[in-house]
């Protein structure tokens, strides 16, 4: 029978993890229980510890997000657009009908996700009298490829001219302010043009990174203010028109508990009717 050595070596030189498990499964029929605890231990030291670092360390391969599919993909929408110096919602369109997997690009630099550009579809479709694009659609389009119609091209050619320009969602009220006002995209399309030609400095690339690629990291930050606006807002009209209602949060927790009998952990925020 190995020893406990040996048996510990045989588990963590396998080559493969189907045959360290089917190791692992003999160790019963050449030890004792007594000894099971020091073999798995070593074996933990040896083969899982090294691995066990926070999980924020790693990221699951994606090839969608990786840059040599982002590169591809780059390169046919500057060579569509001359670095993006044609960019007519004719030029648009057509880039788009030849190779729709451009809506990544050309989505990327408006500074939205992807449910943010499907629904700002629907905003720029409705006064064509056409239809915005599903999220779903988006998706097959940058990942597949999927084939659009013209109206399709169309929609999305005229809601990125509608984004950039600063024309689809009009002013920004109070503090905030437009995804556009950011270094590429800051001067509409003949800045986009100039960075393509030119190139961007790695402080920009930083940046964009601090942000959190497509804002994802900034939104998260300032979610509960983003909630607050329409919460606010919500308010407003309950208070203008004499309606009862109740905002919930962590500063009324208890209040809330002993009016209605019901307590939910984290406390929530939202505003609702108290009049049914």
């Amino acid at each position: 029978m190995p020893t406990i050595e040996e048996t510990v070596a045989s588990v963590v030189n396998a080559p493969t993890w189907d045959q360290r498990v089917a190791r692992i499964r003999l160790i019963p029929q050449h030890h004792g229980t007594a000894d099971h605890p020091a073999i798995f231990a070593a074996i933990a030291r040896e083969v899982y510890v090294p691995h066990l670092a926070p999980d924020f360390a790693y990221i699951h391969e994606a090839p969608f997000y990786e840059l040599p599919y982002f590169d591809e993909v780059y390169a046919v929408a500057a060579l569509a657009t001359s670095n993006f110096s044609q960019v007519t919602i004719a030029d648009l369109s057509e880039a788009l009908r030849d190779d729709p997997r451009t809506l990544l690009i050309f989505r990327t630099i408006m500074g939205l996700t992807k449910q943010e550009f499907d629904h700002s579809t629907t905003l720029a479709a409705g006064p064509l009298g056409l239809t915005g694009l599903s999220g779903g659609k988006v998706d097959a389009m940058e990942k597949k490829g999927t084939a659009v119609t013209a109206e399709q091209a169309r929609v999305v050619a005229e809601t990125l001219t509608q984004v950039i320009g600063g024309t689809l969602f009009g002013d920004p009220p109070g503090d905030l302010r437009s995804k556009q006002e950011k270094p590429d995209t800051e001067g509409g399309w003949p800045t986009v043009e100039r960075l393509a030609t030119d190139g961007v400095p790695y402080s920009y690339f930083l940046h964009q990174r601090h942000c959190g690629g497509a804002f994802r990291q900034v939104l998260d930050a300032t979610s509960s203010r983003r909630g607050d606006l329409i919460e606010d807002a919500v308010e407003a009209l309950f208070q203008a028109n004499g309606i009862p209602y109740v905002r919930t949060g962590s500063h009324n927790q208890g209040d809330i508990e002993e009016r209605f009998e019901v307590r939910v952990t984290p406390a929530p925020t939202t505003l609702s009717s108290t009049k049914r």
